[in-house]
């Protein structure tokens, strides 16, 4: 028996060794007390050493076991390093939060947004002009670019010393990427313009919500030629509107509340966007002198080229009557078409570096009024309009950049059969830059036109030319040289003259007006203007 305590003893003293990483039972405990258990042997029953063996066996599987365990557990601890480390390498190549899976189901939760990016959240753009203009007396004078007769028909002359007025708008906007890839876009427009020079202005407010409308993009469910579109309703300024920044005049502008799709994609460069606005003529507080007119546009674009038409009905337009039960206008169209033929350079007219856009026009009935699509409810079924307009920019070098721009335009049977609007416009500014943040701009400003409105709205028949030249120093913080980068600050001097004859074309216009009549005037103020 003794024999057999000594074979377990020598066992268990080569299996006392516990894993690696666990604490680890000093054998000499271990042995102290088997040699107790060894010297008392004499006490010790027969049948006691079975029992004996028995509680060795199982000891020996208890750390048998316990041993597995703590391989297992270490294992387990190599790997879950590792995958730490790894996470650490996927969070420095990219910082966004790493989705850790879910191992419980859940209840399918509402789609949220996405991560915030830099195009995401609430943006804050706006438009803000707003200057003093005086005579040589230092009293009232008139200015903006449609003082002339002719821009009673959209004939605008060069804006630059020549606006007294404040005009504002504000734009606030939310954007959002959804979980599924999808964009939305909501946009809302304040607008005011004024003309008093007062800090108080509500009396004389034209504040108004000129858009609100909303735009779903990137539609999973959309494919093929409509992958990328953008669906919108609402109220807004169509998003392809171009216009000539120096004469304040929109080569087209589309407008009104609606809805329609973008981007629908044929191939590479060609794209085509559809929409439906309305539009409505007369007062909207007398019923029976309400009409709406609805736009139907495809507008298509392919390369540089661009191709828009639309058509347009206002039913019962001719039918309309004031609170006296008058026919507003008896002959006045209800339906019409528009036309636009556009080529957008990426240079100067092909000639070098800059940028240069051009488009003819042309309307007929309700389409005859060509720049501002289906806005004038005044115009006869067989009214005709044509347009021209082109402008570009380039820099000349040595300092020096040019912006030349033409419009014209040609529109006969347009209120009364037999009348007639020709008008035409060229406009010449100059930058010449000589600091950092000062710069000189000039500007020259030339409109021919032949007016014949046989007797419309008391106007009388003239021709006669209009001329205007200013010279702006102007302030920058950066960027001089740059047509289209602000803000800036300008101090100006305009002279203008313009034909006799121009002053007897309306009683309520301004040339011939008290204090401003041809022979030569000078216009002195001061003016801020930004955008971003």
């Amino acid at each position: 028996m003794m024999r057999c305590l000594n074979r377990f003893s020598k066992k268990i003293h080569l299996m006392i060794a516990l894993p690696q990483g666990c604490k680890t039972v000093k054998k000499s405990i271990i042995a102290i007390t088997l040699s107790t258990v060894l010297g008392s042997g004499s006490a010790w029953a027969a049948d006691d050493m079975s029992s004996i063996e028995a509680r060795l066996a199982a000891m020996e599987k208890r750390l048998a076991a316990a041993e597995q365990r703590a391989s297992v557990a270490e294992q387990r601890a190599q790997a879950a390093e590792q995958q730490v480390q790894k996470l650490a390498v996927v969070q420095q190549q990219n910082p966004t939060p790493v989705a850790v899976a879910q191992t419980e189901p859940r209840a399918a939760q509402p789609v949220a947004p996405a991560a915030s990016s830099e195009s995401e959240g609430f943006e804050f753009h706006g438009y803000a002009r707003s200057g003093l203009l005086m005579n040589s007396s230092a009293a009232k004078t008139q200015g903006g670019p449609t003082l002339t007769p002719a821009g009673e028909t959209g004939g605008h002359v060069g804006r630059l010393g020549n606006e007294p007025d404040t005009y504002v708008e504000l734009n606030l906007e939310h954007k959002q990427t959804l979980t599924n890839g999808a964009t939305t876009r909501f946009k809302a427009m304040l607008a005011d313009g004024q003309r008093t020079y007062n800090d108080w202005t509500a009396a004389s407010s034209d504040l108004n919500l000129r858009q609100a409308f909303v735009e779903l993009g990137q539609l999973p469910t959309f494919t093929g030629a409509f992958k990328d579109t953008t669906v919108w309703a609402g109220k807004r300024f169509d998003r392809d509107n171009f216009d000539i920044h120096w004469i304040d005049s929109d080569v087209v502008f589309l407008a009104g509340t609606g809805a329609g799709i973008y981007d629908m994609k044929w191939g590479d460069d060609a794209r085509s966007n559809l929409s439906i606005y309305g539009r409505t003529f007369g007062d909207i507080e007398n019923n029976d002198n309400t009409a709406q007119n609805y736009i139907l546009s495809l507008n298509n674009f392919v390369g540089p080229l661009q191709l828009m038409v639309s058509g347009m009905r206002a039913k019962d337009n001719d039918q309309r009557t004031d609170i006296d039960g008058n026919r507003v206008k008896s002959d006045a169209a209800s339906d019409g078409v528009h036309a636009l033929v556009g080529l957008h350079n990426d240079s100067f007219y092909g000639l070098g570096e800059g940028s240069a856009k051009t488009a003819l026009l042309y309307g007929h009935g309700l389409g005859a009024e060509v720049k501002s699509i289906g806005s004038d409810g005044a115009l006869l079924p067989q009214a005709n309009t044509w347009r021209l307009a082109s402008y570009g920019m380039t820099p000349l070098g040595a300092g020096w950049h040019i912006a030349p721009a033409l419009l014209a335009q040609s529109s006969k049977d347009r209120y009364v059969k037999g009348d007639s609007y020709e008008w035409a416009t060229v406009n010449l500014r100059l930058i010449q830059e000589f600091t950092q943040n000062f710069e000189m701009q000039y500007e020259g400003s030339y409109q021919y036109m032949d007016l014949r409105p046989e007797g419309y709205n008391n106007r009388q028949a003239v021709s006669g030319n209009f001329y205007k030249l200013t010279v702006a120093p102007t302030l920058k913080a950066s960027d001089v040289g740059e047509f289209l980068k602000r803000p800036e600050i300008r101090l100006f001097a305009s002279w203008m003259d313009w034909d006799h004859r121009l002053d007897n074309y309306a009683s309520d216009d301004a040339f011939g007006s008290t204090g401003f009549k041809s022979g030569g005037e000078w216009n002195f103020g001061v003016q801020m203007e930004t955008w971003f």
